[in-house]
């Protein structure tokens, strides 16, 4: 991964929570519900313009939840 700024790095992790969220098959009221974090947060992680930090403990429950490594929300996808 290249260097960037913070707003891409947020950019990233939120468009790969989205698309491992859609790929479990559930709603952001679901994952909301199961990791115990409430739907605006989740819903604000996932937006693309989304400037708001996120705690490495909500990325964790999200990844445990969605049964990924959480350095998957990390990477770049080159495809698009």
């Amino acid at each position: 991964m290249s260097q960037m700024n913070d707003v891409e790095l947020y950019k990233i992790i939120g468009s790969n929570i989205k698309k491992y969220r859609e790929q479990a098959q559930l709603t952001q009221a679901q994952l909301a519900e199961r990791t115990q974090i409430s739907i605006s947060y989740i819903s604000k992680i996932e937006a693309i313009g989304c400037h708001k930090s996120f705690s490495l403990s909500a990325l964790n429950h999200i990844a445990n939840v969605l049964n990924v490594e959480i350095t998957e929300f990390f990477k770049e996808d080159k495809h698009k």
